[in-house]
Protein backbone atom coordinates (compact mmCIF):
# COMPACT_ATOMS: atom_id res chain seq x y z
CA UNK A 1 0.00 0.00 0.00
CA UNK A 2 1.45 3.36 -0.93
CA UNK A 3 1.44 6.39 1.32
CA UNK A 4 -1.34 8.81 0.37
CA UNK A 5 -2.16 12.39 1.26
CA UNK A 6 -5.53 13.82 2.34
CA UNK A 7 -6.83 13.95 -1.24
CA UNK A 8 -6.21 10.22 -1.74
CA UNK A 9 -3.35 10.78 -4.18
CA UNK A 10 0.03 9.10 -3.74
CA UNK A 11 2.48 11.34 -1.91
CA UNK A 12 5.26 12.83 -3.99
CA UNK A 13 8.72 11.40 -3.43
CA UNK A 14 12.16 12.63 -4.39
CA UNK A 15 14.69 10.90 -6.64
CA UNK A 16 16.70 9.89 -3.56
CA UNK A 17 13.63 7.99 -2.27
CA UNK A 18 13.30 6.09 -5.57
CA UNK A 19 17.01 5.23 -5.55
CA UNK A 20 16.59 3.47 -2.19
CA UNK A 21 14.41 0.80 -3.80
CA UNK A 22 16.52 -1.83 -5.56
CA UNK A 23 14.30 -2.94 -8.45
CA UNK A 24 16.20 -5.33 -10.72
CA UNK A 25 15.79 -7.88 -13.50
CA UNK A 26 16.23 -11.55 -12.77
CA UNK A 27 15.58 -14.90 -14.41
CA UNK A 28 13.43 -17.56 -12.77
CA UNK A 29 15.59 -20.64 -12.15
CA UNK A 30 13.20 -22.89 -10.20
CA UNK A 31 9.54 -23.07 -9.18
CA UNK A 32 8.02 -25.41 -6.61
CA UNK A 33 4.57 -25.95 -5.15
CA UNK A 34 3.91 -24.28 -1.80
CA UNK A 35 1.16 -26.44 -0.24
CA UNK A 36 1.66 -24.88 3.21
CA UNK A 37 0.68 -21.40 1.97
CA UNK A 38 -2.68 -20.06 3.14
CA UNK A 39 -3.47 -18.80 -0.37
CA UNK A 40 -2.35 -20.68 -3.50
CA UNK A 41 1.27 -19.74 -4.22
CA UNK A 42 4.49 -20.88 -5.86
CA UNK A 43 7.95 -20.91 -4.31
CA UNK A 44 10.06 -19.06 -6.89
CA UNK A 45 13.86 -18.80 -7.14
CA UNK A 46 15.46 -16.19 -9.41
CA UNK A 47 19.01 -15.37 -10.50
CA UNK A 48 19.72 -11.66 -10.01
CA UNK A 49 23.24 -11.77 -11.47
CA UNK A 50 25.69 -9.97 -9.19
CA UNK A 51 23.09 -9.98 -6.38
CA UNK A 52 22.89 -13.78 -6.43
CA UNK A 53 19.95 -16.17 -6.37
CA UNK A 54 17.00 -15.20 -4.18
CA UNK A 55 13.69 -16.89 -3.38
CA UNK A 56 10.15 -15.71 -2.79
CA UNK A 57 6.60 -16.89 -2.34
CA UNK A 58 4.32 -15.61 -5.10
CA UNK A 59 0.53 -15.80 -5.31
CA UNK A 60 0.54 -16.12 -9.10
CA UNK A 61 -0.79 -19.66 -9.59
CA UNK A 62 -4.08 -18.43 -11.09
CA UNK A 63 -2.33 -17.19 -14.25
CA UNK A 64 1.06 -18.97 -14.37
CA UNK A 65 2.07 -22.63 -14.46
CA UNK A 66 5.44 -23.57 -12.94
CA UNK A 67 6.86 -24.69 -16.29
CA UNK A 68 6.11 -21.40 -18.05
CA UNK A 69 7.87 -19.39 -15.32
CA UNK A 70 11.26 -21.14 -15.45
CA UNK A 71 13.58 -19.19 -17.73
CA UNK A 72 11.34 -16.11 -17.75
CA UNK A 73 12.81 -12.73 -16.86
CA UNK A 74 11.03 -11.02 -13.98
CA UNK A 75 11.28 -7.77 -12.04
CA UNK A 76 11.99 -7.98 -8.33
CA UNK A 77 12.52 -5.66 -5.38
CA UNK A 78 15.52 -7.21 -3.67
CA UNK A 79 16.30 -4.91 -0.76
CA UNK A 80 13.25 -5.42 1.45
CA UNK A 81 13.93 -7.21 4.72
CA UNK A 82 13.35 -10.96 4.46
CA UNK A 83 9.84 -12.07 5.40
CA UNK A 84 8.78 -15.36 6.98
CA UNK A 85 5.82 -16.91 5.14
CA UNK A 86 4.88 -20.07 6.99
CA UNK A 87 7.89 -22.40 6.80
CA UNK A 88 9.43 -20.39 3.93
CA UNK A 89 11.68 -17.31 4.02
CA UNK A 90 10.93 -14.79 1.24
CA UNK A 91 13.94 -12.74 0.09
CA UNK A 92 12.46 -10.53 -2.65
CA UNK A 93 9.19 -9.11 -3.90
CA UNK A 94 8.12 -10.36 -7.32
CA UNK A 95 6.38 -7.40 -8.96
CA UNK A 96 3.07 -7.52 -10.78
CA UNK A 97 -0.32 -5.94 -11.18
CA UNK A 98 -3.44 -7.31 -9.45
CA UNK A 99 -6.42 -8.01 -11.72
CA UNK A 100 -9.73 -9.78 -11.07
CA UNK A 101 -8.21 -12.90 -12.71
CA UNK A 102 -4.98 -12.87 -10.69
CA UNK A 103 -1.63 -11.08 -10.56
CA UNK A 104 -0.09 -10.23 -13.95
CA UNK A 105 3.70 -10.22 -13.70
CA UNK A 106 5.67 -7.13 -14.63
CA UNK A 107 7.16 -7.87 -18.04
CA UNK A 108 10.56 -7.00 -19.50
CA UNK A 109 10.10 -6.13 -23.16
CA UNK A 110 13.57 -7.34 -24.26
CA UNK A 111 16.18 -9.44 -22.47
CA UNK A 112 18.55 -7.54 -20.17
CA UNK A 113 21.40 -8.87 -18.03
CA UNK A 114 20.30 -10.29 -14.68
CA UNK A 115 20.83 -7.69 -11.99
CA UNK A 116 20.12 -4.73 -14.30
CA UNK A 117 18.53 -2.03 -12.20
CA UNK A 118 15.29 -0.26 -13.17
CA UNK A 119 16.01 3.33 -14.17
Amino acid sequence: MSETNVTGQASEIGWADFEKVLIVAGTVTRVEAFPEARKPAWKVWADFGPYGEKKTSAQIVALYKAGELVGRQIVGVINFAEKQIGPFRSQFLLTGFPTPDGVVLTAIERPVPNGTRLA
